[in-house]
């Protein structure tokens, strides 16, 4: 006899279809798993065989295959166990047959017949309702499935034999209670930084429309305390950018109990992060850095001593919102519409043009050091802004008249404006930019003769004009005037005809 019923395999953030089918035949005592399994697909039989003797089954006499199909689609973790157990239920007589086919199904089994936790069972539950079928999942992955919507039939048990009660009628299975949704505000505020007036109001733009942010200055300066204080500036995510984290965040395992929160991500990788780590992919396929920062922030402390090609893999995401791994058996895409925000010191010593001082390397360990971040990357980032070393003078005065609050609900009208008009500043298309970032005659003159002086790239260009418009929806106006895009481009590093990075204060563009 053959039964069947449905799994899901992950590509990257995506969840694919996957048809589990059983059959008992004559034979040799063989359980065989076909259709392209790995290693801990391949292990279930041993999991399965345990899972059914805790229980009280044993698996008949003679030949039992496990076919996952397509045949051809790789078939990767632990999430398969349930599934296979379901339909091997299902051939012996154990359950229903129908109540495997109608059901998708995912969780790793103990050796003493528990349903285990595994990664993925929201999305996996948003498969199930869009095959019409129930879901079936680990009483721990129950909180987190009931977010996929209230009309899903969903079925969380703690073990194999609550299951076949259930279906058996003895034990009835209520459906979970969506996991806690917290909005949870971050504590740090803009009033702990004193002094640094124009780093931070580059941060208020930054998060305004959404815009790269490289902040260069000696150690201790305050870069990395700003950037802290950026993911409180920015608004909640709103429904939709909630389920699209969420999904992300439980392929990586990141959901605890299904608690949910509408606060951005802020992910901080370390310098030593792999290509893999920072990007995705790898053996398992997991999502990397980029994309856990999906609708949040990518933060990188001390840019130059990441890995040069890591970097680099970040500049195709930062133009199209996603990561495309190409393996010879898959291509895997993960969504990645971050927000860039980089810090790093001037030189390797880090005192390079600190208080009047010269680098104690010579001219070129400033040059050296900037160099390991190439110039495709910076011209990815719109703001640039030098956060000088804070003065005893600074430290000694009392605590800033606004903070976090005030610059927030800036922050916030500027977005309801870009709301309006379907997409972040950052965002904006060109042709998008040709209506709602046409600059007066005054400003079109000034751009024009910046893109000159300052080698412009057309990326470049444009960054500007979208940088422009953020600083005039703080401002409150309707048009993008001269003054927006002076301040635009005292925020934009220039490249010379000579190919040297010079910094935003020493741009040699009249504001007129």
């Amino acid at each position: 006899m053959a039964a069947s019923t449905t799994t899901i395999a992950f590509e990257g953030a995506k969840a694919r279809r996957v048809d589990v089918q059983a059959q008992f035949a004559g034979g040799q005592p063989v359980f065989a798993v076909v259709g392209l399994a790995d290693k801990a697909v391949a292990e279930s039989r041993e999991r399965v065989r345990a899972a059914f003797a805790a229980i009280g089954l044993s698996l008949p006499p003679g030949r039992v295959i496990v076919n996952l199909a397509p045949a051809d689609r790789p078939k990767e973790g632990a999430h398969f166990d349930l599934p296979i157990a379901l339909c091997l239920m299902a051939a012996m007589d154990v359950i229903p047959p129908d109540a495997a086919a109608d059901h998708l199904a995912m969780g790793e089994l103990g050796l003493d017949g528990s349903i285990n936790m595994t990664p993925g069972a929201l999305p996996a539950a948003m498969a199930a309702s869009r095959f019409d079928l129930g879901f079936i999942c680990p009483e721990a992955c129950g909180p987190e499935a009931a977010w996929a919507g209230g009309e899903l039939s969903i079925l969380a048990p703690a073990s194999l034999i609550q299951l076949v009660n259930h279906f058996k009628g003895r034990q009835m299975l209520s459906r979970p209670v969506p996991g806690d949704l917290v909005d949870s505000r971050p504590d740090l505020d803009l009033r702990d930084v004193k002094g640094q007036e124009s780093a931070k109001r580059a941060l208020e733009i930054a998060a305004a429309g959404g815009h790269n942010l490289l902040m260069t200055g000696p150690p201790g300066s305050g870069k990395s305390m700003m950037a802290a204080r950026l993911p409180g500036l920015l608004p909640p995510l709103s429904a939709s950018e909630l389920l699209d984290v969420s999904m992300i965040q439980s392929v990586a395992g990141l959901l605890e109990r299904g608690r949910l929160t509408r606060s951005r991500p802020f992910r901080a990788p370390h310098h030593s992060a792999s290509m893999a780590a920072m990007v995705g992919g790898g053996q398992k396929a997991r999502p990397g850095e980029a994309s856990l920062a999906h609708h949040g922030v990518l933060f990188l402390d001390e840019l130059p001593e990441f890995h040069p090609q890591v970097l680099d893999s970040l500049r195709q995401p930062l133009e199209t919102g996603e990561i495309v791994v190409a393996r010879a058996n898959a291509h895997i895409s993960y969504p990645a519409e971050f927000q860039l925000i980089a810090a790093m010191n001037p030189c390797r010593c880090g005192w390079a043009g600190a208080n009047g001082e010269a680098c104690k390397r010579g001219p070129r360990c400033a040059s050296d050091y900037q160099a390991r971040v190439s110039g495709p990357m910076m011209d990815r980032i719109d703001l640039h802004v030098e956060v000088p070393p804070v003065t005893p003078a600074d430290l000694a005065l009392p605590p800033p008249v606004e903070g976090t609050a005030e610059a927030a609900a800036r922050v916030a009208r500027a977005r309801e404006a870009q709301d309006q008009r379907g997409r972040l500043n950052a965002r904006l298309t060109a042709e998008l930019l040709d209506h709602v970032a046409e600059p007066d005659r005054g400003g079109q003159q000034l751009i024009n003769q910046a893109a000159e002086v300052m080698g412009l790239t057309a990326r470049g260009y444009h960054r500007v004009l979208r940088c422009a418009r953020t600083i005039a929806d703080l401002d409150g106006s309707d048009g993008v005037r001269r003054i927006h895009i002076a301040e635009a481009l005292s925020l934009r590093r220039a490249v010379h005809s000579a190919g040297a990075l010079t910094a935003p204060g020493r741009n040699r563009v009249s504001a007129g």
